[in-house]
């Protein structure tokens, strides 16, 4: 197993009465990308700061390369931390070249050696030839790339990327995602991506960080806290979802109202017999249409590429399904649910 280069042990982290981050513990291994996946306010941001340097945590320590960096008693310097640092708003010196931003970070080196680094770098972006051009002069995915370039030119053996895609057009934002993760990748990087957006941190990470109010609920592969979250909240921030009621039984499955469904049952403390909530994903059920059917469509809405809708169940509860894109069925119509979920479902004690 190969130690840790970032590791966060119980960090805490206090402005006044708030409680910004509280007993966050989670590892960055060598090339590994992790996401912290949360909304607005939720810590993450605090986060980044307090292993950038930036901050100092008022308990628990932070370990860069097994060597301890963040105590509430010291601090090593962040240009000590061998760790880049890309913002949300870039931070590139608006009266500098290109060449100028990329070099400001490589004063240990010769002009020669400078002049070589940026080369290599840019090639690394795939931006060549743009060397002399100003930041005004550049596109929004051009911007962050050569941000990326500046930070890369140390050669970090981590970087922090504090929500680096929010300012580009949404139809850039895709492609330049993918550059920056080749990018990471080529060079064994690992990296620490701060985001509000789900997607985002889902085809980035190899680990996704779920946080809220200042601590983290699951550190976990993205598929594993979007099909088997550890609790409500998890569910909620990880992906559209409904939760359908039941109740226990001894062999591992939940009598529901969609019939007898199967639940992960390291997921939660369950007794048999007692009542739970399954949690519900667009995807998990098909449909076919019944005349006679125990289930109803309330609502139905064509969004170009699918087709979701709006079932309700018996008791009146109602959980989405998104259907084929042709899907003909309708308002009122009745149906029976096919199971597609492949594995358990995720359950918690009502």
């Amino acid at each position: 197993m190969t130690d840790p280069v970032i590791r966060c042990v119980g960090i805490t982290k206090t402005f006044g009465d708030f409680v910004a981050v509280h007993d966050v513990s989670f590892n960055v291994s060598p090339g590994e990308i992790v996401s912290i996946l949360g909304s607005s306010g939720c810590g993450k941001t605090t986060v980044l700061r307090l292993i950038a340097g930036l901050e100092a945590p008022d308990a628990g320590q932070i370990l860069i390369r097994g060597e301890v960096a963040s105590t509430p008693q010291r601090q090593t310097p962040p240009d000590k931390r061998g760790i880049g640092m890309v913002v949300q708003e870039y931070a590139l010196f608006p009266h500098m070249t290109v060449r100028q931003n990329i070099s400001f970070g490589l004063n240990n080196l010769s002009d020669e050696e400078q002049t070589s680094r940026v080369e290599e770098v840019m090639s690394l972006v795939r931006l060549e030839n743009l060397e002399d051009r100003y930041p005004h002069e550049l596109s929004g995915g051009q911007q962050q790339r050569i941000a990326l370039a500046r930070t890369m030119a140390p050669r970090p053996f981590a970087v922090l990327l504090d929500e680096p895609f929010s300012n580009i057009d949404a139809g850039m934002r895709s492609e330049v995602r993918r550059e920056v993760e080749t990018i990471l990748r080529a060079n064994n990087t690992a990296a620490v991506l701060v985001t509000h957006d789900r997607d985002e941190a889902f085809a980035i990470a190899d680990r996704v960080a779920i946080m809220s109010s200042g601590a983290l609920e699951q550190v976990d592969a993205p598929e594993a806290v979007y099909h088997l979250p550890v609790n409500r909240r998890v569910a909620q921030m990880t992906g559209t979802c409904d939760f359908m009621n039941g109740t226990a039984r001894t062999d591992g499955t939940v009598e529901t109202e969609a019939g007898v469904l199967a639940y992960d049952t390291n997921s939660a403390d369950i007794k048999p017999g007692s009542k739970v909530e399954l949690v519900i994903h667009p995807d998990d059920f098909g449909v076919e249409a019944n005349d006679s059917g125990a289930m109803v469509v309330e609502s139905r809405e064509f969004r170009g590429d699918e087709t979701v809708l709006l079932v309700a169940l018996p008791s009146g509860a109602t959980i989405k399904c998104r259907q084929e894109s042709y899907c003909a069925i309708t308002p009122g119509q009745r149906l029976d649910l096919v199971l597609h979920r492949p594995g358990p479902f995720a359950a918690f004690s009502v």
